[in-house]
């Protein structure tokens, strides 16, 4: 191996999970990257050595994590960071620059956010399972987009098994079986008038447990979750259709078009035809 790869993907259209860049690397002594920020997120995994990272947290303040081989770092979108590798025992780490609807959904799963960046894994089989998809992608930058996106799956498959903090393993087999019968729920009929009520009732369980086996498996309210979900449907409309904004927002259950743009703008910060000006 050379002490350093780098490759761009070539394809922005895959919507559930985009490359954008990875490689491997080698580092120098007390190399240094940043402060800089992301446009999407980017995972790196220490195969080897020490260093350190500096983070933004939640509330914008800056966190200092030392970080060694074995464990690695997740920075979110707009997040400003700096790392940097040991003097005496620089790092060797191989990253992944991805982004798309699923992958929020995954990390959440996976128990990152802004003030728990740093990845810990308990199953040393999915940590280098993982840490292989990582390598043989930055190793193989000239096979086809989707023979890469396999390959991302599958890393991103390790990354939650292999997490310490998978909350949906914590909370018990009745609740994951309910969590999962509520999300099929959604995905059947998100472009319906649901409540969440409806949802509860699929599942045979009243909305004040279900509320309570989300908040501890996702971290999210079923409201929460279905507006996301409504959400990210539209964005694969709104970049993937012609379709009008009031019919796109018909088809994931708004037939109000002010409110699905409010709600839309909520999410993502702008109205769907800016998201949609700014995406083609």
């Amino acid at each position: 191996m050379h002490e350093y790869l780098f490759s761009i993907f070539p394809n922005e259209k895959f919507i559930d999970l985009g490359l954008y860049q990875y490689g491997w690397e080698r580092c120098a002594p007390a190399h240094q990257f940043g402060p800089a920020a992301r446009t999407h997120y980017l995972f790196h995994y220490v195969i080897s050595g020490t260093g350190l990272l500096m983070a933004q947290d939640k509330k914008g303040e800056t966190r200092n994590y030392s970080i060694k081989s074995g464990q690695g770092f997740l920075l979110y979108p707009g997040q400003i960071s700096t790392y940097i590798a040991d003097e005496t025992n620089p790092w060797e780490y191989t990253w992944l620059e991805f982004d798309g609807l699923r992958v929020k959904e995954a990390l959440d799963i996976a128990g990152f956010s802004k003030d728990q960046p740093i990845y810990h894994a308990t199953s040393k089989e999915y940590r280098e399972i993982m840490m292989n998809e990582m390598l043989y992608i930055a190793n193989h930058p000239n096979e086809p987009p989707f023979h890469l996106i396999g390959h991302s799956y599958l890393f991103l498959d390790a990354l939650t098994r292999s997490t310490a903090s998978t909350q949906m393993i914590k909370t018990g087999k009745m609740s994951d079986y309910y969590i999962k019968e509520a999300i099929n729920f959604v995905e059947q009929n998100f472009p319906y008038d649901i409540s969440i009520e409806d949802i509860a009732a699929c599942c045979g369980i009243n909305r004040s447990y279900l509320g309570k086996i989300f908040h501890d498996s996702i971290g999210k309210t079923p409201q929460e979750f279905l507006i996301n979900y409504r959400m990210s449907k539209a964005t694969e409309l709104l970049k993937m259709t012609k379709l009008s904004i009031a019919d796109i927002g018909n088809a994931v259950g708004y037939p109000n078009q002010l409110h699905f743009s409010r709600a839309f703008k909520n999410i993502y910060g702008v109205s769907p035809k800016n998201w949609r000006d700014q995406n083609h």
